[in-house]
């Protein structure tokens, strides 16, 4: 008789513990964030020099490091960087103390440094390709992006110098953009 009653209390229990199983339940939250956007920017060297150059020949460097910054977390991150140069002029800016725009070249070269997804394209690979900058030119570009970026270069301007041109520390813009 033992025996008997040892089985009946087995089918008891596993009848209780099958019967809390089907009281089981679930609660779901819908959950929300926000990705925020920020700002598209660039930054460049304040100043910058050139060296110096006699009349009839050019001056040329590194413009030092600059840096397209785009924090849009956008599906579709594209940009292009442009360039222009204003006149350089010296003294009281006559026409023998003002180089003009026209005489500036720049080319990018390569990148020095990316983050982020996308294709980024230099303006200007090497000094074969420079662009005169007296009207905006495309400086560096990012395309087949999504999300947030980053791109450095190190462009070499080169500036021609008139024959006529007076002695003297000239002085100009160089304005990169981004759009």
């Amino acid at each position: 008789m033992r025996n008997t009653l040892l089985v009946t209390s087995t089918a008891l229990v596993v009848g209780a513990l099958t019967g809390l199983a089907g009281q089981a339940s679930a609660a779901s939250t819908t959950t929300t964030f926000s990705v925020d956007a920020g700002p598209l920017g660039v930054t460049a060297p304040s100043n910058s020099a050139l060296g110096s150059a006699a009349p009839g020949s050019t001056a040329s460097a590194s413009l030092g490091s600059v840096t397209v910054n785009d924090t849009r977390a956008s599906i579709t991150g594209s940009w292009t960087a442009t360039v222009v140069s204003s006149a350089f002029t010296t003294g009281t800016a006559t026409a023998n103390e003002t180089i003009p725009a026209t005489a500036v070249k720049y080319w990018s070269g390569a990148a020095t440094g990316t983050t982020g997804l996308g294709v980024f394209t230099p303006g200007q690979l090497t000094s074969l390709l420079a662009v005169t900058i007296d009207t905006a030119q495309t400086a560096f570009g990012r395309a087949v992006a999504v999300g947030n970026s980053s791109a450095t270069w190190a462009p070499t301007v080169t500036v021609t110098i008139p024959t006529t041109a007076v002695s003297g520390t000239y002085s100009g813009t160089i304005t990169h953009s981004v759009a």
